[in-house]
């Protein structure tokens, strides 16, 4: 007899549709559900079903996974914070649910251990991370500080979903300062129960990184579509590329500082050295009010009167080409509210709408207008990491006082967020 989550043939009349068997719901007992191998569901009326028909029973149920301690292996931390790396298939809505412990995902991929001991485990909370802000990332960066204070941790992989996870790293960046030892998230675009996941990789991936000689923050993630090696890209200089591949999260203005295959590491260019005794100073300082907002053409100005009368104290403006908006030659001219709301106070930084590429308002005229109402252009720096460091460093009271001090740290290199040698 077929029971939820049986691979199964369902016989119609006319076609036989093969997939896994899913709960129905209690109002509609009257279905049969079906998850189809594209990953659509499909629900039939019993009436019409000739014949459910198992082709390979589900997953049964298993004895709670043993984590394994190898003495002459090194230490790592893992900190679990949601995401599809922390999913896996439902067979009552044919979707993804958060696993209910990390044995779960040590069960799937216990190939980790083969590396390092996964010695301690946190899971902070468990979140889309569409749903995470500033709060959550300094949540999981104190969990961070207190095993970068831990000499018996080699490295750290915090696992997170994809969505947002460039606005984490960057501002986790910012947060956890010159760390000591290699600080990594990782990432699966598909849930660890799928054939096709990627979390496989990118575990091993991360595990390796984490007991090598690296001292940054680091995305680690597919670089390309096969499982042949990962990336280990700055926390700073990282962005989704894509929405829905293996490999979308890709260098931007800079080069990785690893590539990790499955059984080596590729040092691609220079990163700091881990040293387990080196002090760390965290700074968890934060001013949610600040926005990023991009310009369109024919974008009416007035639209940063609202960010004032909301007490915004700070924005980012995703600037075109070079860092341009709409000067005298427009009828929407940005060049007059520019200047006025900067005098009352707001904060307004030019990052570039371009993928790659730094901002240089010196070329064209337009540029040269704008930059004499006292906008802060930020060279090569993304648009999502000129947000939380804007952020970051408004939060710094005695920083937001004056707008040179708030100049002057957007400008300097705390991250590597900046690329001082970024070829024209």
């Amino acid at each position: 007899m077929a029971e939820v989550s049986d691979y199964v043939e369902v016989h119609l009349s006319k076609v036989i549709y093969e997939g896994i068997l899913l709960e129905s719901p209690e109002n509609e007992k009257g279905l049969v559900l079906l998850k189809l191998d594209n990953g659509y569901n499909i629900g039939f009326k019993k009436k019409d079903v000739l014949e459910v028909k198992v082709v390979k029973k589900g997953e049964e149920k298993v004895e709670k996974f043993k984590v394994k301690s190898d003495k002459s292996k090194p230490n790592i931390a893992m900190i679990i914070t949601g995401g599809t790396i922390a999913s896996s298939y439902d067979s009552k809505t044919g979707g993804v649910s958060w696993l209910d412990g990390p044995e779960k995902l040590f069960r799937y991929y216990p190939e980790i251990f083969e590396i390092c001991n996964v010695s301690k485990v946190e899971i902070p909370f468990m979140k889309g991370s569409e749903d995470m802000d500033y709060k959550d990332w300094q949540k999981v960066s104190k969990v961070v500080e207190k095993f970068l204070k831990d000499e018996t941790i080699e490295g750290i992989i915090v696992t997170q979903g994809t969505d947002t996870l460039h606005y984490g790293s960057a501002l986790q960046s910012f947060f956890l300062g010159k760390v000591n030892k290699p600080v990594i998230f990782t990432y699966s675009q598909r849930s660890i129960d799928r054939a096709s996941s990627d979390a496989d990789l990118n575990l091993r991936c991360s595990a390796m990184v984490a007991i090598s000689d690296l001292a940054e923050v680091v995305v680690v993630g597919h670089a390309t579509t096969n499982d042949d090696y990962c990336y280990a890209i700055s926390g700073t200089k990282v962005r989704k590329c894509h929405s829905s591949r293996r490999d979308a999260f890709r260098p931007i203005n800079t080069e990785p500082f690893m590539k990790i295959y499955s059984d080596r590491i590729e040092r691609v260019s220079e990163y700091r050295i881990k040293d387990l005794k080196a002090e760390v100073k965290t700074d968890f300082k934060f001013e949610e009010k600040v926005a990023l907002v991009k310009f369109y053409p024919g974008q009416n100005p007035d639209i940063l009167d609202y960010y004032l009368e909301k007490g915004y104290k700070g924005i980012v403006v995703e600037m075109t080409g070079l860092g341009h908006v709409a000067t005298k030659g427009s009828r929407n001219p940005w060049t007059n509210k520019l200047k006025e709301v900067q005098e009352k106070g707001l904060i307004v930084c030019a990052a570039a709408q371009t993928m790659n590429g730094r901002l240089n308002p010196m070329v064209y005229s337009n540029g040269r207008e704008i930059l004499e109402t006292g906008v802060i252009y930020l060279d090569d720096m993304l648009a999502e990491t000129a947000l939380v460091k804007l952020g970051w460093v408004l939060g710094h009271s005695d920083w937001a006082k004056k707008k040179e001090i708030v100049k002057e740290k957007m400008l300097t290199n705390f991250s590597g967020e900046l690329n001082s040698r970024l070829l024209e």
